[in-house]
């Protein structure tokens, strides 16, 4: 629980912690209603965002004058409503802080208990009052907070004690239990003197070096009302801070080499201008659940995202309501009498061949329409997913991946061949990425199979940037196309190829690549390097499905016969290390999709029921070798996913060892490995930067 503290010190003038506490909680203790500056105090309380403080601790010496104001100070907080916790610590053997031992003494006691007020305030507020005591504590107070940082530093002004009020002169704890009068008012002023940072020193960790902590320097919590004598330490905070402050730079500068050198991938370069302590907690809490919230808002790119496989069910009903609506009356009826047979099947699933005869159908658009209008969403999640279930290891190339394609049947191809679906599909293509807090997103599609391959690019370019104008510039996901070739017929490739080519020539900004897929298992023709020629010609960026289910192989010629730029899965590298060694030395990078790998491939997943057989996934052994790679959706409607669900997978995936650090770092990857020019590719990772410090220094505290 959060608490927020206000640390004073203590002398013979009691009065100054109730002076301070009422400026802070003005709500409970309004003593400066009648102050003729009253309006000031508010915005200055707003300046600094000061909460009312929960308990109030006071460091002070022994002596007889102290013991007077510490019976003053506790019968204010027995009379006072709602009164907040009162802790007490005083420095054994010192009086009249006469002697160097006692001041140092004392000091260290101000070091000690600011110290432990942040970790006992357990993210709440920690404020520091300079004034009370003598002059020596309030500069040991002003001491502890330029090391350990606070709120706000509080300090009270007053009147000359010949021009001082006789009821301040007095001070009895019963002034202080309700609004000052104008009078006394006027003799008091309370102040802000600043606010104050966490020295990064305190939190270097290294070698022999531990960082300071409550644990080798501890100062018992005090009981509250009662006093605690806390006597002179064995080891000194004081001398460790002196230390620290004397090799500042030498250690700061030991601690990031030390980080360099242990890292396999650079993260993002604000991150390191985050205090070693925020550093550290990133490197050493591990990605779960909790972080979901994080995992949304941060700007992220997705490299490998199939254009067909993108929506979800509700979003498939509404591209069906606008194919539907385009169809006249006759369309509508034979549409309907052609799925009429699988609408009466409310309870049961429909005949295996259902989706042939769709595939198969030369008005399927209409079929696809018919069914996403008119079947129930419990028919549609069971045919669609539920039969299909368990979705683990459904092997590309086999009978059964028809059940991993069985969910995007009436998607991507199906409808986007009618011009009327496409703003549709498009509009929520964009709100899906907008959710998902997409900064950069490469779709990948086969336009070659939506009817004229040309004309759907251009239809479908023009959607987007129609789309984009619903959302603010710095909300806009900046969007790219891949064209997909298709492995399995040479014709075909070839075709596509050429219309890969052209379509980067006639929308430089828009098509950035070329991507074959299709079975790995066919052997690919000799010829097939020729037939890339034409895209090597125009310097085409090439991504390559390879090794998702087959073997290295199948890498290593997408690599070195086909000068992949990126791979997509790229799975089975490990059983290559000497390839797996290029690939780092040339920056190839892996397009990993946790949740259709597990799904095509299967992986053992730790917990998880009929996963023991599998092996485990490579994610962490991939990357503690310094190979580039990036986690991706694949097909996010298909797998029902998000980018941000496929990092908290991986994390499950990885036996829950992928740290804040490295998913920071993984993030990166996407936009470092964009089909980008270097200007625009550039600006984007600057961008994004900037973006990515504010929100983890403001939820630093929420890390872990």
């Amino acid at each position: 629980m959060k608490v927020n503290i206000l640390l004073c010190t203590l002398g013979a003038s009691w009065a100054v912690v109730p002076e301070i506490y009422g400026f802070v909680n003005s709500q409970q203790l309004p003593l400066y209603k009648n102050h003729s500056d009253a309006e000031q105090l508010e915005q200055l309380r707003n300046e600094y965002q000061l909460q009312p403080v929960d308990e109030i601790w006071v460091c002070t010496t022994q002596g007889e004058a102290t013991e007077k104001s510490l019976i003053q100070l506790k019968r204010w907080i027995e009379l006072l409503p709602n009164a907040p916790t009162l802790r007490i610590w005083q420095a054994q053997y010192t009086n009249e802080l006469a002697n160097q031992a006692e001041c140092r003494h004392i000091q260290e006691l101000i070091l000690r208990a600011t110290l432990l007020a942040h970790y006992h305030a357990n993210g709440g507020q920690v404020v520091l009052s300079l004034a009370g005591g003598r002059k020596t504590m309030s500069a040991d107070m002003q001491w502890a907070a330029s090391i350990f940082g606070c709120q706000a530093l509080l300090h009270v002004i007053g009147a000359d004690y010949n021009n001082m009020p006789q009821a301040l002169k007095n001070s009895a704890p019963e002034l202080f239990l309700s609004p000052l009068s104008s009078q006394i008012c006027s003799a008091v002023i309370p102040l802000v003197s600043g606010q104050t940072q966490r020295n990064d020193l305190l939190d270097i960790c290294m070698d022999n070096i531990e960082a300071v902590t409550i644990n080798n320097f501890p100062l018992p919590l005090s009981e509250s009302g009662k006093i605690s004598v806390w006597p002179v330490p064995d080891n000194w905070l004081q001398v460790e801070i002196k230390r620290r402050e004397k090799t500042g730079s030498q250690l700061l500068g030991n601690y990031f080499l030390d980080l360099s050198l242990n890292e396999c991938h650079e993260n993002w370069r604000s991150l390191y201008r985050l205090s070693p302590r925020i550093i550290d907690t990133l490197r050493t809490t591990y990605l779960g659940p909790q972080h979901r919230t994080l995992l949304q808002t941060l700007p992220k790119a997705d490299l490998h995202r199939h254009l067909g496989g993108c929506l979800g069910l509700q979003a498939q009903r509404d591209v069906g309501r606008a194919i539907w609506s385009s169809l006249n009356a006759s369309q509508q009826t034979q549409a309907l009498q052609k799925i009429s047979h699988l609408l009466k099947r409310t309870e049961t699933a429909w005949p295996e061949q259902w989706a042939t005869q769709l595939k198969n159908d030369p008005q399927r658009s209409h079929l696809a329409a018919a069914l996403l209008q008119h079947a129930t969403d419990h028919q549609l999640q069971h045919n669609l997913w539920d039969v299909t279930e368990p979705r683990i290891g459904l092997k590309l190339g086999q009978p059964g991946f028809t059940h991993y394609e069985r969910p995007g049947e009436l998607s991507g191809s199906t409808v986007l061949n009618e011009p009327v679906a496409i703003p549709s599909y498009t509009r929520h293509l964009i709100q899906q990425m907008h959710d998902e807090g997409l900064a950069y997103v490469e779709l990948r599609g086969s336009p070659q199979k939506y009817g004229n391959g040309m004309q759907f690019i251009e239809r479908f370019h023009q959607a987007i940037q129609t789309q984009l104008t619903s959302l603010s510039t710095e909300e806009r996901p900046l969007i790219r196309f891949i064209i997909i070739a298709d492995r399995r017929n040479i014709q075909d490739l070839q075709a596509t190829i050429e219309l890969a080519v052209k379509a980067k020539q006639q929308w430089p900004d828009f098509v950035v690549g070329l991507d074959m897929a299709g079975d790995e298992s066919q052997p690919l023709p000799k010829n097939m390097q020729d037939c890339f020629q034409p895209a090597f010609a125009q310097c085409l960026p090439i991504t390559i499905h390879a090794g998702e289910g087959e073997s290295a192989d199948s890498i290593w010629t997408a690599a070195y016969s086909l000068h992949a730029d990126r791979i997509g899965h790229g799975l089975t590298l490990n059983e290559n290390p000497k390839l797996a060694e290029r690939f780092r030395n040339r920056g190839i990078c892996l397009e990993l999709c946790p949740t259709s790998n597990m799904e095509v491939v299967g992986f053992h997943i730790p917990g998880q029921p009929g996963t023991q057989k599998y092996q485990q996934y490579p994610l962490l052994d991939l990357w503690k070798k310094g190979l580039p790679l990036t986690l991706c959706s694949d097909n996010p409607g298909i797998s029902r996913t998000s980018l941000c669900n496929e990092y908290l997978w991986a994390a499950k995936m990885c036996s829950n060892q992928l740290t804040l650090w490295d998913t920071l770092a993984m993030i990166k990857q996407g936009f470092v490995h964009a089909f980008l020019d270097i200007g625009e590719k550039e600006k984007l990772l600057k961008r994004c930067d900037a973006y990515i410090y504010k929100i983890i220094l403001d939820k630093a505290h929420q890390l872990s």
